[in-house]
């Protein structure tokens, strides 16, 4: 029976030998870093065109993770293909074979995909901050700034978790196609639809997008009502991630492959 060291290696080789989950995380890094100095550009040279109010409230920290938007469309896809691949080539029977124990099989594969999400992440937070703030120029603000060493570190750990969770979900559904369309809906595209309506509005700050990304913010959002701090919303958002895996252990526990 393979112990878990060796569980962790095999999934370890299998993440870092198949070149797309390799790209989506390339994808995230470059992505991110590039719409994020790409925005901090054009916010420096229309600054003062801006609303007073605006310029108060203005999150020169956030604004360097503006590429979050779709760098984290690369993370959901890169969890989905950790499980997915396996399930559509069918190499998930010689794994299970391998390791029979499959719980051990989904926390090798979980702590390998996520610890790897984790180091793209931070790589992320870093690299699209100190590259924001030198474009920023006069509006920038040092990573000595009040929350603004937690927010750049909080992009490595959101990214993680998001990570996370698209492992479970994919575990669930067991397609990777699938898995990409419902993660999609459910963390990018839902918050905003419910976002739009005031009955609903509140519904959106518990999705795991939503109360996530809190944890990047350096100043608080002026119409933002959350029931939660930076902290919180992390907290929140990992429940999800781990209500997710769990949900998949479940699925693995009880399906045949």
């Amino acid at each position: 029976m393979s112990s878990f060291p060796a569980v962790l290696r095999s999934e370890w080789t299998k993440i870092r030998t198949v070149a797309s989950t390799s790209w989506t995380l390339a994808t995230a890094f470059l992505i991110t870093v590039a719409i994020g100095a790409g925005l901090c550009a054009a916010v420096n040279a229309t600054f003062e065109d801006l609303p007073k109010d605006q310029q108060v409230t203005f999150d020169a920290t956030q604004m360097s993770f503006s590429g979050m938007l779709l760098g984290q469309l690369a993370m959901l896809v890169f969890g989905a293909m950790v499980v997915g691949s396996e399930y559509s080539t069918g190499m998930i029977r010689t794994s299970l074979a391998a390791v029979p124990r499959r719980g051990s099989l989904l926390l090798g594969k979980v702590t390998a995909a996520t610890a790897l999400a984790l180091v793209v992440g931070l790589a992320t937070g870093f690299v699209s901050f100190f590259l924001g703030q030198a474009i920023l120029g006069d509006h920038s603000i040092g990573l000595g700034g009040e929350n603004v060493l937690r927010a750049v570190i909080g992009v490595g750990l959101y990214m993680a978790l998001l990570a996370l969770f698209a492992i479970g979900a994919s575990m669930m559904l067991r397609n990777t196609a699938a898995s990409i369309a419902i993660l999609i809906t459910f963390v990018l595209i839902l918050p905003i639809v419910l976002s739009v309506v005031d009955a609903t509005r509140k519904i959106a700050y518990y999705l795991p997008s939503q109360s996530g990304a809190a944890i990047m913010q350096t100043v608080p959002a002026g119409s933002s009502d959350a029931p939660y701090g930076p902290w919180g919303g992390l907290g929140i958002m990992a429940l999800w991630a781990l209500a997710a895996v769990l949900g998949g252990y479940l699925v693995l526990n009880k399906r045949d492959a």
